[in-house]
């Protein structure tokens, strides 16, 4: 252990940008107007940036003509379309702020999501998977059924004037997406101008609802400064450059898409792919092979499914260098198949929050494989990062502390939630992030839990990342999740959810005789569970705590 703090400040030779998206975005138009910038593979959208601009702008003086304003909330509950990508260019084009509502969200939670941030208009799909979107807003404001369209009054959304759906099918009370396209083309360009020069880099843009990994969502509120910047430094960290073609099966409601995906793209006018509105292994390995993608997004549970499909063999994936895996620790089998077998040997592992716009670590892109597969990465470009224990005071490296980070890329706070954000974002301006990690005399950080994950078991204190790394030590072994359950002798005990490898077999005894050998006795779980498939979040994040309400009632006729 080093005597030296746990603290580090990415590069600072690049200057951050000090403009609009949608300053950005004519930039960029102008240097690559005839080069790839979307293709939209299931909905046979193959867009130019000269295009990409003429329908964004199409759709941003839509949005002026039905009275949005910059400040403006609106939002957008739908899969990965076109529509998304544009209504993210054509707000960020007029100040208005998106608000990026998950698609697996029912009643209940889209409700919170309009009322909590108060948005002015939604712009929804008919349905996804099986969630009948325009069913749900019926019943929530049965108002629209006597209502002109933008003069929705609905005593459950008081805020909601306007909907607009997707598709050609009417809907009574709604606005069709193409009839506001249509209301852009009667717009006069010097209206969109003059708004647009009015705009900050600084403004709220975007409002991202926090996973809930961990319990109900904060509505996190992100700047243009925040997201263009975070989207230009991770460009710079894959080594993208307008030639790349990055292919996208994350989610845009989350920042792996949002960000990660359509900014990191417009960042360098690199082309950004879609391959379906929701992941599908196929369709993805299908689009690389066809587009002749060089970088692909996913969390390790996508790349799992890649690697495992029966025809995996038959795609020829010879074009990929590079792409993203982040959401979840990503094991050394893995990463070597994804190098050798995905031929992705510049892949690289980022990390952060949706709270700092999201990446504050990353792996280079010729970052040793130990590195990989153990860490994180390194603070990047205009970042701090220094590591604390619970009064604050900063660790030495090699000790575990809770992760912070300041900089540009930290949220201004959460939508009208002093209370919440200030038990986030310190006087000093330091995001807390309620991982636990450990930075090594490198400054790579290993991160090895959740302050709130934590398990204390008879006092000792069990890091369940710790548990899991051994885990993906055994064969048999393709995804787990431990995590801490109620006991009345312990406080809590030790819990694992075990998904094997296709064609594998492995029982308790035998994974408990296997950890035995490799961690101490008290760490080993007590209740281990088999399981094929894990509650998750839409973005591919394991939901814990629902795993730990499962369990707990299971277990509690036997307690």
């Amino acid at each position: 252990m080093s005597a030296l703090p746990s603290y580090r400040v990415g590069p600072t030779d690049a200057p951050l940008l000090d403009q609009t998206i949608g300053d950005y975005l004519l930039g960029i138009v102008e240097r690559f107007p005839d080069r790839p910038a979307v293709v939209v593979r299931h909905q046979q959208i193959r867009w130019r940036w000269r295009e990409y601009l003429q329908q964004i702008d199409r759709l941003a003086k839509g949005l002026l003509a039905i009275g949005i304003q910059p400040g403006d909330r609106v939002g957008i509950w739908s899969p990965n379309n076109i529509e998304w990508c544009l209504v993210q260019f054509a707000t960020a084009r007029i100040g208005a702020i998106m608000v990026c509502i998950n698609p697996a969200y029912r009643r209940e939670e889209l409700a919170f999501a309009i009322n909590n941030v108060g948005c002015k208009a939604l712009i929804c799909a008919s349905r996804f998977k099986g969630s009948d979107y325009l069913a749900t807003l019926a019943e929530l404001a049965p108002e629209l059924n006597s209502s002109p369209p933008g003069e929705l009054k609905a005593a459950a959304l008081p805020s909601l004037a306007w909907v607009v759906r997707l598709g050609e099918d009417r809907t009574p009370g709604m606005l069709n997406f193409n009839a506001l396209l249509s209301l852009g083309d009667e717009q006069e360009n010097s209206v969109l101008q003059r708004v647009a020069a009015g705009l900050k880099a600084s403004d709220p843009i975007n409002i991202q609802f926090t996973s809930g990994t961990t319990g109900s969502p904060k509505g996190a509120t992100l700047s243009h400064s925040n997201i263009l910047n975070n989207g230009l430094l991770v460009a710079a960290g894959m080594a993208l450059t307008e030639q790349d073609r990055l292919c996208i099966p994350v989610p845009l409601y989350h920042c792996f898409g949002m960000v990660l995906g359509n900014l990191v793209c417009l960042s360098v006018g690199a082309c950004a792919l879609f391959p379906s509105e929701a992941f599908d292994p196929a369709t993805t390995l299908q689009m690389v092979s066809e587009e002749r993608c060089t970088a692909l997004h996913g969390v390790p549970t996508m790349f799992i499914a890649e690697l495992e499909l029966a025809n995996f063999s038959e795609f020829d994936l010879g074009s990929l260098r590079t792409g993203i895996m982040a959401g979840a620790i990503c094991p050394e089998p893995l990463m070597l198949r994804v190098q050798t077998l995905m031929h992705m040997t510049e892949v690289t592992i980022a990390y952060g929050q949706t709270e700092c716009s999201p990446i504050n670590h990353m792996t280079a892109v010729d970052c040793p494989l130990d590195k990989r597969v153990t860490t994180v990465g390194r603070a990047i470009g205009h970042t701090e990062i220094k590591l604390v224990d619970p009064s604050g005071e900063m660790v030495a490296r090699g000790e575990k502390g809770e992760i912070c980070c300041r900089g540009y890329s930290v949220m201004s706070g959460y939508w009208q939630d002093p209370a919440k954000t200030a038990a986030t974002i310190d006087t000093e301006g330091w995001l807390h992030s309620g991982d636990i990690g450990v930075m090594d005399s490198e400054g790579y950080v290993q991160v090895v839990g959740r302050s709130k994950e934590l398990i204390i078991r008879g006092g000792e204190n069990i890091y369940p990342r710790e548990v899991e790394e051994r885990l993906y030590d055994h064969p048999a072994v393709q995804d787990a999740a431990v995590f801490g359950i109620d006991s009345d002798r312990y406080g809590e005990e030790v819990c694992a959810w075990i998904k094997l490898r296709p064609g594998c077999d492995a029982d308790e005894e035998e994974i408990k005789h296997f950890l035995s050998a490799r961690i101490a006795y008290f760490k080993v779980p007590r209740y281990i569970r088999f399981v094929n498939e894990y509650p998750m979040t839409v973005t591919g994040k394991l939901q814990k705590f629902r795993m730990k309400e499962l369990m707990n009632a299971e277990l509690a006729p036997h307690s």
